[in-house]
């Protein structure tokens, strides 16, 4: 332990650069190689979602009954009456698209609507998938209603 350490110094001139790779065995070819992406890119690539379904039929129908049955809490109308349903899209695969809105953006029932829609349309028989867009623009009006929630409300 009580040795004394001696620290030697070497001085480097040029520093060794590594060894080269050789590649002796490989004969030069020009042949085009395995594609191995070609089967991939050949293929055509598949419709990202069937068609919608034409406004009428049996399943549209049944999740137009579904949204009816849904009230708000504050106005005793159905939202689709009431008008905050703008656009309902289901594709033949049972993928349905609802679009719609609130009366205001400071509605109390905003963060619970659009999960009660969505869980309402998703219990429809028929309906695999279920998806709700909320949208502000264009703003919901009372112009939006039907006349029966005009009627129900006294405004006829």
């Amino acid at each position: 332990m009580n040795q004394e350490r001696k620290i030697e110094i070497e001085e480097v001139n040029e520093a060794m650069s590594p060894p080269k790779a050789r590649v002796s065995d490989v004969a030069e070819t020009f042949e085009r190689k395995k594609d191995y992406l070609a089967g991939f890119l050949a293929q055509q690539p598949k419709p990202a979602e069937p068609a919608p379904v034409e406004p009428g039929g049996d399943l549209y129908e049944a999740v137009i009954e579904a949204l009816k049955d849904i009230y708000d809490p504050e106005i005793p109308v159905n939202i689709y009456d009431l008008g905050l349903i703008y656009d309902v899209q289901v594709s033949e695969a049972g993928h349905a698209v609802v679009t719609m809105t609130l009366t205001t953006p400071h509605c109390p029932v905003a963060e619970s609507m659009p999960g009660e829609v969505e869980l309402r349309v998703g219990a429809v028989p028929g309906i695999g998938d279920a998806e709700v867009n909320l949208v502000w623009d264009p703003p919901w009006d009372p112009g939006k209603m039907t006349d029966e929630a005009r009627l129900e409300l006294g405004m006829l």
